[in-house]
């Protein structure tokens, strides 16, 4: 593939005409089709409304989209991951010349990824799996995207997807971070700790409300005021919004008109599926995705609350307090998914820069916040045993904090109050804290049913207790 790749699109859902008409606005000639070709022709009407048409190519369908392009070509899915995916590739594939490039700009499981590349590339095309992070207003005026394939097709697209990308001080929020499947898995990781970032909010809200009596609107003010602080973050700033929004028909605030259960796409569970099996505990966003899932269990909760009748107490916190909490806990939600990052580069070879990661979530994408100069600063820096927790910056931070997160999680546990994600940045610190843990209790344990053997104190590895003379 060149630069001078003709660009084609498929898929105009919401992402999809998003994501074109940034294209288009940048100045790049695009074809685009959709499975519903009349889909199309009003996406070329509101491609007119904005201006943008004169450099847009419709199609009634893939077959005819491809044939009216020049080689190379350079195809954006932007369609449901999955099944719908493959049966894409395999309608592109006869109608492709050798050197093409299909670009999987979808959620996609990057196991799958790395097959999907390795089938296609087997045929002499280029294949690229690239996570985009902003929702709909990321994708139409800038997201943050993470690429990853061969260095050749990354130099192939590199204009194009810089060009369109979210910019910080100038700086295109897009890179190339490894083969394969390096691109959707750094996605998913972000989205890992999207679900932590957001229940350590909730959270924070819950506190405030159910154990403070505060009403929406004063939480809202209160997180307002954060965002311009040490805390300043896309999530924060949208919270403050939804906090202060009134429904329009009861009057009543927002949220509460909502029912508490969230949705989830799988990515985050995703997330902690790979940490784990790759030897990474990422509690925090374990405890966001189960958070979500528990909240699915409505009709258990009420039933729950009326059998263990446990009122909830008020709780005397501050709010530096719950500020410094928040802050502490959301830095331990990044540094494992950092951690995680790091185990599968090392899995499968893919050399992922860190800093980079960091500097591409500044801007555009869900979880950018002001935490991401001194994460990237940091791994460029000096970072003790390779964690992000015992860095300069964030050690003195954590070290200041502690103490603010053990009151607020004590308090809130005393009180009956639900914070299993801040909880869980306390377990983990305590634990990275502790020279000598209980592990050796449980190595006893597995010797003892289970004649598997620990490692002496003194180094003699193999060795087995007193119980086995």
């Amino acid at each position: 593939m060149t630069d001078s790749a003709t660009l084609g699109l498929f898929g105009l859902g919401t992402m999809g005409s998003a994501l074109s008409l940034n294209i288009l606005e940048k100045g790049f000639a695009l074809h685009v089709t959709n499975l519903r070709p009349e889909v199309v022709g009003q996406f070329r009407q509101e491609a007119e409304r904005d201006g943008l048409a004169e450099r847009l190519h419709g199609a009634d369908s893939l077959e005819s989209m491809v044939a009216a392009m020049a080689p190379p070509r350079a195809i954006i899915l932007m369609i449901p991951s999955g099944d719908p995916v493959d049966e894409t590739i395999a309608k592109l594939v006869p109608l492709l010349d050798k050197g093409d490039t299909i670009i999987d700009a979808g959620n996609a499981d990057f196991h799958v990824t790395r097959r999907r590349t390795a089938e296609v590339e087997a045929l002499g095309f280029t294949y690229i799996g690239m996570g985009v992070s902003g929702g709909e207003d990321g994708a139409r005026h800038g997201p943050a995207m993470m690429v990853g394939g061969s260095p050749a097709a990354w130099d192939g697209i590199r204009a194009v997807i810089e060009s369109i990308s979210a910019k910080f001080n100038g700086a295109p929020c897009a890179d190339h971070f490894g083969p394969d499947g390096a691109g959707h898995f750094v996605k998913t990781v972000h989205n890992g700790i999207e679900y932590a970032d957001m229940q350590l909010i909730a959270e924070t809200y819950g506190v405030m409300r159910n154990g403070q009596g505060q009403t929406p609107s004063q939480i809202g003010d209160v997180f307002e005021k954060w965002n311009a602080g040490v805390l300043e973050s896309y999530l924060v700033e949208i919270t403050a919004k939804v906090l202060h929004a009134t429904d329009k028909q009861s009057g009543q605030p927002a949220v509460d008109v909502i029912v508490d259960a969230a949705g989830q796409k799988g990515t985050g569970r995703w997330t902690v599926i790979e940490a784990v099996r790759l030897g990474q505990s990422a509690n925090v966003i374990e405890a966001g995705v189960a958070a979500r899932a528990w909240s699915s269990e409505g009709e258990a909760r009420v039933a729950g609350s009326a059998i263990f009748d446990a009122p909830r107490d008020p709780l005397a916190l501050s709010e530096a307090d719950l500020e410094t909490a928040l802050l502490v806990a959301r830095i331990v939600s990044y540094a494992q998914g950092f951690r995680i990052l790091g185990a599968a580069s090392v899995e499968y070879d893919w050399s992922i820069n860190f800093a980079r990661v960091a500097e591409v979530w500044r801007a555009g994408c869900i979880i950018r916040s002001s935490l991401l100069d001194d994460i990237a600063s940091a791994f460029r820096g000096d970072l003790p045993e390779g964690q992000l927790i015992f860095s300069e910056v964030f050690a003195k931070v954590i070290r200041d904090g502690l103490p603010a997160l053990r009151r607020v999680v004590g308090a809130a546990i005393a009180g009956g109050h639900p914070v299993p994600a801040l909880a869980s940045a306390l377990g983990f610190l305590d634990t990275m804290r502790a020279a000598r843990g209980t592990a050796d209790v449980i190595q006893a344990q597995r010797d003892f049913f289970g004649y598997h053997g620990f490692e002496h104190i003194d180094g003699r590895r193999d060795q087995h207790g007193p119980w086995w003379d």
